[in-house]
Formats: C-alpha cells, structure tokens, sequence
C-alpha cells in the first residue's frame, strides 16, 4: 500500500440483531477517517449466517446510522461498482476463489461429521489442550474428494494452514504482531450449506471492494493472523489495521453487555439521547483532540481524528458524562428545534397549547428528551399534597392566612404575568412578615408538589389562574 493508495473504510454489520453501541462508535471512526481523507467509507451487509438473521433486522441497520446522521458512499443502495455489498448476493465469488485456493492445493475437502468433530475436541479439552481439527481428511486425494462429493456426501472447505510460519501484521494501536502458524486452526472456509464462514468472505470482500483500512473491535485481533494467511494465500496485499478497545460496562468491570444495561444504538435515540451527542461522546471515548476539549462537532472531529491517536486501554462506557454531555446539547438547542425534536416523547395528556410557556422552564433541567413528563406532569395532572410538609416550618394558623390571602391577592390581578405575580406574592410575604423560605417553599409544594421545581413565578404563571387557584383552594381544605 502505498501513500497515493485511496483511503476506503468499510463497517459491516450482520443483520441478526440490533446495532451494539460499540459498533456504532466504530462506524464512526471509520466514516471520519475515510471523509478526512478524500476516501470512501463502504457498508456491506454480512449475512452468511443465515441461521442467526433477523428479519427487519437490515433494514434497522441501514435506518439507526442515518438516524445517528451518517450514511455510507458505497453500499446497499449505492452501487460504486464493487458490488453487490450483501454477501448473500456474491456466492459465487465466494466458491470460485474457495475452489482457486483448493486447485493450489492451499484448501482442502473435509468430510467430518459433527459428532467426529465433537469427540475430538472433547478428547483435547481432556487433555488440556485447545480445541481444533487433527487434519484428518488432509491426506484425501481430490479424486476421492471429488467422488464422496459427487454421491452426495456433506462436506466443508477448509484451508491448509502451512507449518511454523512467523505471521506478522501491523496493528496501529499496538504495533507489530506476530503469531506462528502452528498456533492456528485449519479453519472452515465454506460451510456445508455452500455459504462461505466470515472469515473467507471478509477477506474476499475487502480485497475486492479495495479496503484500504480495517478499524475493529479487539477481540477480532486473534482471528487477524488468519486473515492475513488467507491474504497470503490469494497473493494480496493486506489492508492496514487498527483493533479498537472495547467498552466497559458503566461500572468499569467486564465488557458492555446486555445483562449489565443498554447496549443498542437504538434503544440510545428511543431514551432520549441526541444523534449529535451520542457521536460526540464516541468521539471522546479513548481519544481526545490535542486542546483536550470535549464538545466536538462531526467536522472538527473529521478534521482532527487519527487511528494512530486511539488508546489502547479499554474505557469505560460513563453514562453521567453521556447524560451531561446530551443536556448540554439540548440546552443548546432553539426552542423550535427542541419542540421538534421532543415531539415523540411528549405524553398523551400534555397541553401542547402550554409547550411554548413550559418548554424554557425545563429545558434547563432535561438530560434527556425522555424526562419530558418526570419533569413537567405536575403542569397537566394532579399532584399529591403532603400536610406534614406543608406545616414543617410553619404552624396551622400562619398557613391557613398565607393560603387565603395569596389566593385572594391572585384573584384580584388585573393581568395575569411573570411580573404580576412575583410582584404581588414578595409583596405579601414582606407585608405579613412571613417567613420568606418557609412560605416560598409552601407555595413551591402547593403548585407542583415538588420542594424542586422548575422558577416558582414562571410556575405558576405556566399554571394558569384556574389551576393555581384550585391548587390554593385544595391546601386550604387540607390544613384546615
């Protein structure tokens, strides 16, 4: 490869599940990195395991990365003259080079059955070993291969692993890496069904579409030896590669999975997380731009991102710096966009007429779009009223004054506004010589029976005269 090489990326996904957060974020890094470059960032659809596909699941795939605002040059619906990008679609690619590599005797025939395959492993997991083939229809000729096959014996293609070899390939977070052939498996490369294993197809595949960068999970750094002898194997040039850590579960111990928490990039959007703050925070994850700062937007992070800058350890995946991050986005946002935005998440019951009066109130407040009705229900439903804390601070004779005489001061405004009733209510708690603490906390539990809230005289103007007078006239009955 060479520096005039083009820069191509790839994600591919396999359609057997919801996107997982981590891919998502490695998406990202891959799309950054093609863009900054001039190049091309390919998606291809992996979907040769047909016993774990999920129907609608593709489809979900392609709408979740463009509702995270990406999208692909080359790929399903974009055809840049690699296709076709679904692996189900380029079988035949996959059995012409399978049977390339089985004519230059670097493959071979394997007619295991399950059970062999399994007493074998079992008999090594006895005896502490690790489990793999023992090579036992290596020594079969292709003309009795090819007659076991033609009486319509099941069979896999697997490739011939040379012996002691040094494997080497460079990693970009970690260097050099080398690993000798004895170490790995004659692996399957076409499986009995006819579609070819991951590993042929993604080698076939990113060869054929000129992957020029492979930016991946980690755990993928044990099954690149592999790849690279099948590279060898094709005589092609390797693309470079870059194993990304994972991420840890929220609490720092084990890898982000399910049983711990939410990991789909789509249940993300569905809780209320912006598109622009979920990518922001994949960006900081074990990567920081040189001034250190942590609000980017998609093209500072396309102009400033490197591989080569990626740390190497394993971060965790933080949910509070996710949720400051996300509220700092929506505080940012104009309170037409936010009104757009929180749209699917308003409740039934909420007065949308009341949106433009409450929406300032809270926004503030909100980490999420979700918390939507946690943070304004009291505005449009009933709330519960606690005697006890109503008279905490106060004794029954005070409160029922301050109640009637508030409410009476209200009923008695000409014009119903944020000035009107700041004006009126300090007046009466500075003329009655009220306790000011205790009596705003009153009012604060009698209009939204909360002691936190969003501004008290913006409250109750959002209210409304009818509710906040019904609200004064149920503590009355209440204390009284």
């Amino acid at each position: 490869m060479t520096a005039s090489t083009p820069i191509r990326t790839r994600m591919a996904p396999s359609p057997t599940g919801d996107m997982h957060v981590g891919s998502m974020a490695t998406l990202l890094k891959n799309y950054a990195f093609a863009k900054k470059n001039g190049g091309q960032f390919i998606l291809r659809i992996e979907d040769t395991d047909q016993n774990r596909l999920i129907e609608g699941s593709e489809a979900e795939l392609k709408r979740v990365i463009r509702d995270y605002g990406l999208d692909w040059d080359e790929g399903p619906g974009k055809d840049g003259g690699h296709g076709p990008y679904v692996q189900s679609q380029r079988l035949e690619i996959y059995q012409k080079k399978a049977q390339e590599l089985i004519n230059k005797d670097l493959a071979y025939y394997c007619f295991c059955s399950k059970e062999r395959l399994e007493q074998i492993r079992e008999g090594q997991r006895a005896g502490k070993k690790p489990p793999r083939y023992d090579r036992h229809c290596l020594s079969l000729s292709k003309e009795e291969a090819k007659e076991r096959i033609s009486a319509g014996e099941k069979y896999v293609v697997r490739l011939k692993v040379p012996a002691n070899q040094e494997i080497k390939f460079i990693d970009l977070l970690r260097g050099e890496i080398t690993v000798n052939s004895d170490e790995i498996d004659d692996q399957v490369l076409v499986k009995s069904d006819g579609y070819p294993t991951y590993h042929l197809a993604v080698v076939i595949d990113d060869h054929l579409m000129e992957i020029s960068h492979i930016m991946r999970g980690e755990e993928w750094i044990s099954s690149t030896p592999k790849r690279i002898l099948l590279y060898k194997a094709f005589g092609w040039q390797p693309p470079i590669y870059a194993h990304i850590p994972i991420f840890l579960n929220p609490s720092g111990k084990g890898k982000m999975s399910k049983r711990k928490g939410t990991v789909s990039a789509r249940l993300f959007l569905d809780q209320g997380y912006l598109p622009e703050a979920m990518l922001n925070f994949f960006m900081i994850l074990g990567w920081t731009p040189k001034d250190q700062r942590e609000i980017l937007t998609l093209e500072e992070y396309i102009n400033e991102f490197d591989p080569k800058d990626i740390s190497a350890k394993s971060v965790v995946f933080d949910l509070n710096k996710l949720k400051w991050m996300n509220g700092v986005y929506i505080r940012n946002l104009e309170l037409d966009e936010l009104k757009i935005r929180l749209k699917p998440f308003l409740p039934e019951d909420f007065p949308t007429e009341k949106l433009e009066i409450i929406l300032p109130l809270i926004q503030e407040r909100l980490e999420t779009l979700a918390q939507i009705e946690e943070l304004t229900d009291f505005f449009y439903r009933e709330i519960e009223l606690d005697l006890d804390k109503l008279l905490k601070k106060a004794n029954q004779e005070i409160v029922l004054e301050e109640l009637s005489k508030t409410q009476i001061a209200l009923d008695s405004l000409s014009e119903w506004s944020i000035e009107s009733i700041e004006k009126t209510i300090r007046s009466l708690q500075e003329s009655g010589s009220w306790k000011r603490g205790q009596y705003f906390m009153m009012l604060r539990l009698i209009m939204t029976g909360r002691k936190v809230s969003p501004p008290l005289f913006e409250t109750i103007h959002a209210l409304g005269r009818d509710t906040a007078r019904d609200r004064l006239a149920n503590a009355h009955q209440l204390v009284a």
